[in-house]
C-alpha cells in the first residue's frame, strides 16, 4: 500500500527514524483540508516510545480539526539539524514521514501527561508547565497519531 523507498542507500533504519522522532521538537503534520486541497501545518510533537504513538495538541475548534473530523489519514513530516561534510558545500538532512490515522482525545488527564512530556522537550520548568495546563488545558485537545507505515531517508543538497 505504500511506496518503497526509490533511492535505497539513502534510506535510515527504523531506529534511526525512532531517534529523529523522539528528539526533534516540530514537523509538519499534514491533512486533507478544505476543497481537498492539503493542509500542512508546522506542529510540535511527541514520540511515546511505549506505545509507537505520536502526539499533538491543539484547540478545540479550526482548520485542522475540521479536516481531521472529515478524514483521519495523515502525514507527518520531521528532519533533523542536518550537517556538512567536510569541505562540501551541501546540507545533509534525516527526514522521516509517517503516514497513520488521527485520533482526538479528550480526556483531560490523558491531555494533562502527554502535553507534560511534551513540555518538558521544551522546558524543565515545572510550576509554568503545571500553570499552563492549569489555564488552558480545558481548551486543548489530543491527537493520537497512529502510525502506519514510517520511512526516513538521507537528503542531501546537491
Amino acid at each position: 500500500m505504500f511506496r518503497e523507498l526509490v533511492r535505497k542507500n539513502k534510506m535510515l533504519s527504523m531506529e534511526e527514524c525512532i531517534e529523529i522522532l523522539k528528539t526533534e521538537n516540530r514537523g509538519v503534520l499534514s491533512v486533507l483540508g478544505d476543497e481537498d486541497y492539503p493542509y500542512g501545518m508546522p506542529m510540535n510533537h511527541w514520540y511515546d516510545e511505549d506505545d509507537g504513538k505520536i502526539y499533538f495538541h491543539c484547540g478545540k475548534m479550526g482548520h485542522r480539526l475540521d479536516a481531521l473530523k472529515k478524514h483521519d489519514k495523515v502525514s507527518f513530516c520531521t528532519y533533523d539539524k542536518g550537517y556538512r561534510k567536510e569541505g562540501e558545500w551541501a546540507w545533509n538532512v534525516k527526514s522521516v514521514i509517517v503516514f497513520g490515522k488521527i485520533e482526538i482525545i479528550e480526556d483531560m488527564d490523558k491531555i494533562a501527561d502527554i502535553t507534560t512530556k511534551l513540555s518538558y522537550k521544551f522546558t524543565q520548568d515545572e510550576e509554568y508547565i503545571k500553570k499552563e495546563i492549569e489555564v488552558s488545558g480545558y481548551n486543548t485537545l489530543l491527537l493520537q497519531l497512529t502510525p502506519e507505515h514510517i520511512c526516513g531517508k538521507l537528503v542531501t543538497e546537491a
